[in-house]
């Protein structure tokens, strides 16, 4: 069973997408999903357990060996994401079942959860793939599921914004294309695990180009400044689940990517200075953008931008501190990013407008989703004992360590960012979860989230979707020691991959 496990966090959700197709009931279908997803998580954490006491794990797809066949490799950081990104995958469908984002229709039923587990699949494979061809399919996987969750049920507003998301993404994935062709002719391969060594024999002129070329592209799909453009304008747009899954997942991916490529194919020493002046400019233009947004979706978006400079913060430094304060990051963001565009789903549903000058005038929500906000917007700003806090300090302690002027540099500006990062959840909680105190008169039956009185079924689905992610982020700070020891030996792969390397090439299962 280990030699195939690899295989299954891309083959379930692949399989699955295709039994809605048969018309099966709607209860069924959303079982489906939901089941498969949950064995996701169960693969992903069993990978985890693999990865962390034997090394990677790995399977050679039909038999071929590397460089020849495709190789699915499992290490700590590839199981750790997945295993994570897979539980808010799962929690955002059981929010989107709940709101009725996929049963407005029954063609929409039918539409929404294939989409949906083909979007997981990508994510899948990009966390699992041993070569740079089939990152670049993940990455065209995922885009084609979210073209179709961005315009499902659709008006023409968020049909414009999902053509800005796929022209921009087709134009990523063109470049993308065109770096695996350029580096396939320059080492003869695009496996992973040989191009670190065949990239440092190249010249440094071409070497560098191919550095940069790989940082661009990548760095349009993670949403660094100046790349980021068409994500306050895209995610906004989409119901709230696909929303949080988007914001939550989509650039995590890329940044996972910019961490295995960048540290495997083009490994330094010392402080990477244009990396470290990027992750200063995306978190202050992100954190100012939100400042100035009425919004509220919009605001989280901008936030979202601004905190991917902290995972480049980690990645800049290039050492083992600064790659376990990424590490832990991701981790702390993916949750916390989930569950606060869940919280705003369920403030929008409550209040019927996402305007913060307008929801200031109406009934805010019960003290339960009060609550479900206050847990992760402590946690983005910083706050102890939240993960947030546990991951900013981690990422602090190793600018310290540093002692260059870079690293103090990336370190007061997160300092910066993570109190505009307060001011800014300060104005949503005041305009959002401020307002006038529900009229219980008006509660009944079909109350929204959180207004008093009975809630229907799905609206009860909605909230524990929502409690899990804000349950799962106080896990992640009440576990912070385990995770950060898990972080610590995954950054240690990173700068010293030869592990990883032997795994891969040999194709031993370890």
């Amino acid at each position: 069973m280990t030699a195939v496990l690899p295989a299954l966090p891309v083959l379930l959700p692949a399989l699955g997408a295709g039994v809605p197709l048969l018309r099966l009931s709607r209860p069924v279908t959303r079982g489906l999903g939901v089941g498969v997803l949950a064995g996701v998580v169960g693969c992903g954490a069993a990978l985890l357990v693999l990865a962390d006491r034997h090394g990677p794990q790995t399977l050679r797809v039909g038999g071929w060996p590397a460089p020849l066949g495709i190789t699915l490799v499992a290490d700590r950081l590839s199981a750790l994401l997945l295993t994570v990104s897979a539980l808010v995958a799962l929690a955002v469908l059981l929010f989107a079942v709940g709101q009725g984002v996929a049963e407005e229709r029954r063609s929409s039923a039918v539409v929404f959860h294939p989409a949906y587990l083909v979007l997981v699949t990508g994510l899948s494979l990009a966390f699992l793939t041993g070569d740079l061809f089939n990152l670049f399919v993940a990455f065209e996987v995922m885009l084609a599921a979210s073209y179709v969750l961005i315009t499902l049920d659709g008006d023409e507003n968020r049909t414009r914004a999902g053509m800005t998301y796929t022209i921009v993404s087709l134009t990523s994935s063109l470049l993308f294309l065109s770096l695996v062709a350029l580096v396939y002719a320059a080492t003869g391969t695009v496996t992973l695990a040989q191009l670190g060594a065949r990239l440092a024999e190249l010249p440094d002129g071409l070497r560098s180009a191919l550095a940069l070329l790989l940082l661009s592209v990548l760095g349009i799909k993670a949403a660094i400044v100046p790349l980021h453009f068409w994500l306050p304008d895209s995610y906004p747009t989409a119901p709230a689940p696909i929303t949080a899954v988007f914001a939550a997942l989509l650039t995590k991916v890329g940044v996972y990517a910019l961490l295995r490529t960048q540290t495997l194919l083009f490994p330094r020493t010392g402080v990477w200075i244009l990396l470290a002046c990027t992750a200063i400019i995306t978190m202050i233009v992100g954190i100012l953008g939100a400042l100035v947004q009425d919004d509220l979706n919009r605001l989280l978006s901008f936030t979202l931008v601004g905190h991917i400079g902290f995972m480049l913060f980690g990645l800049a430094l290039f050492d083992t501190r600064g790659l376990t304060g990424t590490i832990l990051y991701v981790v702390h963001h993916i949750v916390v990013q989930a569950a606060l565009f869940l919280v705003a789903g369920l403030a929008v549903f409550r209040t019927e407008t996402a305007a913060l000058h307008r929801m200031a005038g109406r009934p805010r929500p019960g003290p339960l989703v009060v609550t479900l906000f206050v847990l992760p917007a402590l946690s983005l700003s910083g706050v102890p004992p939240f993960s947030g806090f546990v991951a900013k300090l981690a990422l602090l302690e190793a600018a310290v360590a540093q002692g260059t002027p870079a690293a103090y540099a990336l370190a007061g500006t997160a300092l910066l960012t993570s109190l505009l990062t307060l001011y800014a959840m300060t104005r949503v909680w005041t305009a959002a979860f401020m307002g006038r105190p529900p009229d219980r008169r008006e509660a009944g039956p079909e109350s929204p989230p959180g207004a008093g009185g009975d809630r229907p079924r799905g609206t009860r689905l909605m909230l524990a979707a929502t409690a899990g992610m804000a349950a799962t982020g106080v896990a992640v700070a009440v576990c912070a020691g385990p995770l950060a020891r898990i972080g610590e030996r995954a950054a240690e792969d990173l700068l010293h991959p030869r592990e990883y390397r032997s795994a891969v090439l040999e194709g031993g299962e370890r």
